[in-house]
């Protein structure tokens, strides 16, 4: 089993409180981390039928037949068991008692907001980082997360490989195809979860919703053009962007509410969590395919930002990231606030290094009222360049 940065952060709070609930999509290694980490646990799955019914229509009788410790997998299928869960836990406040996973984080969310609001501590869960794939040392703090590594080693494999075959867990310990699973993936996802919870009466347009938000990865949201595109209403096109960010599909990357100017855009961006479902949405068939693909960039500036989201999350820290753009379309791919400085990083998908890629920060830095003065390059290299400067430009694989 390949070891998850979470692992340490479950362990540290799990003296604290009553019930730990972990979320994230399906198929991002949920099941396989709690069973191994709480071992000694028993384990009930409310996608088994017999379970869930009984969980459904005697949840007190459920709780007796599965007292603590135990872990409750797939919880949101059965929704109204928090309340008793609420009042078990007030009657017995004993640390980690209960375990929760869930792929559905909305109902999870409004479930736990209601009833264990000060008795469960969450945590989200999203597919194998690349320094998870391959077991660095762990994330420690958000510094850490941004820190050269001057010991990593360049991959034996080519970026449009890693892109293409993204990071699920099931891919990489089962050695499976990456094109086959995705699309089982998506058909699974849209059969078992989107049914359940929106009213889409046809599966097709929701099949091309994903697949037109997939072309605007990595770019300002614009929710006329996709409202136009499929033939639905712009609540709609909301609510289901809404849905597929809350489920731990995209996220949503804000502009820097710090602008420095008022023209700026306030528009945010959307990015796929995970780049091997963006490729096969977009209908990429194989890595070679992505070598001169249109949207190649996009794609690659997706990777490096879902990375460093992911590996904060894992560190059970809220990602501060954001980017910024002004209305003349000068733009910095990414502003990390580390609360006291602002950090620019620009994201550049070429493997030559050019003195060029600074240009964007430096006009940044020029910005009246801007007192910032540090930066990075991430591109497609090999080798770390300008590192004596100021805007050092890195290897994405060095940090």
């Amino acid at each position: 089993m390949i070891k998850r940065n979470l692992e340490a952060q479950i362990k540290k709070y799990a003296n604290e409180y009553p019930v730990i609930s972990i979320v994230g999509p399906r198929q991002s290694g949920k099941t396989t981390l709690v069973r191994y980490l709480f071992s000694d646990y028993s384990y009930v799955s409310l996608e088994n039928l017999d379970s869930r019914g009984l969980a459904q229509e005697d949840p007190r009788g459920f709780l007796q037949d599965y007292p603590p410790p135990v872990i409750i997998d797939e919880i949101q299928r059965a929704p109204h068991l928090f309340s008793y869960l609420q009042e078990k836990v007030d009657l017995n406040p004993g640390a980690a008692q209960y375990i929760l996973t869930g792929s559905q984080q909305f109902l999870l969310m409004e479930s736990v907001s209601q009833s264990l609001a000060g008795r469960v501590i969450t945590f989200k869960l999203y597919p194998f980082s690349y320094s998870e794939l391959r077991q660095r040392p762990e994330d420690t703090d958000l510094d850490g997360i941004f820190t050269v590594k001057k010991d990593a080693v360049c991959p034996d494999t080519g970026i449009e490989d890693i892109l293409f075959t993204g990071m699920y867990p099931r891919i990489h310990d089962r050695k499976l195809s990456p094109r086959k699973w995705y699309e089982n993936y998506v058909m699974t996802y849209i059969e078992r979860d989107i049914r359940q919870l929106v009213n889409v009466s046809n599966l097709r347009t929701f099949e091309n919703f994903l697949k037109v938000i997939a072309s605007q990865s990595g770019q300002l949201i614009n929710y006329a053009s996709v409202s136009s595109l499929i033939g639905v209403s712009l609540p709609t096109v909301k609510n289901w962007l809404s849905l597929l960010e809350t489920s731990g599909i995209i996220f949503i990357l804000s502009p820097h509410h710090r602008s420095f100017s008022k023209r700026v855009v306030k528009t945010p961006k959307l990015f796929f969590i995970d780049t091997g479902l963006l490729c096969s949405l977009l209908s990429i068939r194989s890595s070679s395919d992505l070598k001169f693909h249109p949207l190649l960039g996009n794609i690659f500036e997706t990777f490096v930002i879902s990375e460093f989201y992911k590996r904060i999350c894992h560190i059970a820290e809220i990602p501060p990231l954001y980017f910024w753009r002004d209305k003349t379309g000068n733009e910095i791919d990414l502003l990390v606030d580390f609360g006291q400085r602002l950090y620019p990083v620009e994201i550049k998908t070429s493997r030559t290094y050019s003195t060029s890629f600074k240009d964007n920060i430096n006009r940044w830095f020029g910005l009246r009222g801007n007192t910032q003065t540090g930066g990075l390059i991430i591109f497609n290299g090999e080798n770390i360049r300008a590192s004596q400067s100021s805007i050092p430009a890195v290897p994405w694989w060095v940090l």
